[in-house]
């Protein structure tokens, strides 16, 4: 009796340890399943001027970018990878922007985040200013449904990353990268972009903390 007990305890205490590793196994799956990786979100390819990144739909009508570095005077080196992206605004009011589909729409009433870096070209043959990048989501292919995200004037050369966080309104299908200025101050300007990280649903932290609303920004 006392070795079947053993034998029992020592049955019980290796159940025990192998429930244990496998419910480590699947909480460190967990946030892989939930993150969405982007089709090419370091916008990589041959350098050429007006061409679309793989992966990427050109949304606006004129949106010609350019894969950098190598054009228009734009030399700098990537944040990540060999390549970067390049969008531009007219002073014509004209503007480019490009548009991908998520893998899994994103739920409503759910706070989801990502991470991009940004920079601004000194030169950019003509189009020198600086300009913002405005993230939008929709249902359907370059939808502006939701205004996810306005970025602050992007005027530094060197990158910087910025965190885009939003809380979705309705089930979002695919996301939109919009080179902006606004439309009473027409300009010529650029917005360099690299480096989109995962998006991935917000830590628990995130959505408690205050955050500012896109939909109160001032839309030009």
């Amino acid at each position: 009796m006392v070795a079947a007990g053993r034998a029992g305890g020592c049955f019980i205490s290796l159940l025990m340890r192998s429930s244990w590793l496998i419910l480590m196994f699947w909480g460190a799956q967990l946030p892989l399943h939930a993150q969405q990786y982007w089709q090419n979100g370091s916008f990589e390819g041959q350098p050429q001027d007006a061409t679309i990144p793989v992966g990427w739909l050109a949304c606006q009508p004129g949106t010609t970018p350019d894969i950098l570095p190598g054009f228009w005077g734009v030399y700098q080196d990537p944040s990540e990878g060999n390549t970067y992206l390049g969008l531009i605004t007219r002073e014509d009011g004209s503007w480019e922007s490009i548009g991908q589909r998520l893998s899994q729409p994103a739920v409503t009433g759910k706070c989801y985040s990502f991470s991009i870096d940004l920079a601004h070209a000194r030169t950019y043959s003509g189009y020198n200013q600086p300009i913002r990048l405005r993230v939008w989501g929709g249902d359907a292919r370059c939808s502006q449904r939701q205004l996810l995200y306005e970025s602050p004037e992007i005027n530094h050369s060197a990158w910087r990353t910025y965190a885009v966080i939003f809380t979705a309104k309705q089930p979002i299908a695919y996301i939109t990268l919009e080179a902006y200025s606004p439309r009473s101050m027409p300009r010529r300007g650029n917005l360099l972009l690299d480096n989109m990280r995962p998006l991935r649903p917000c830590p628990r932290a995130s959505i408690l903390a205050p955050t500012h609303s896109a939909d109160a920004r001032n839309r030009g």
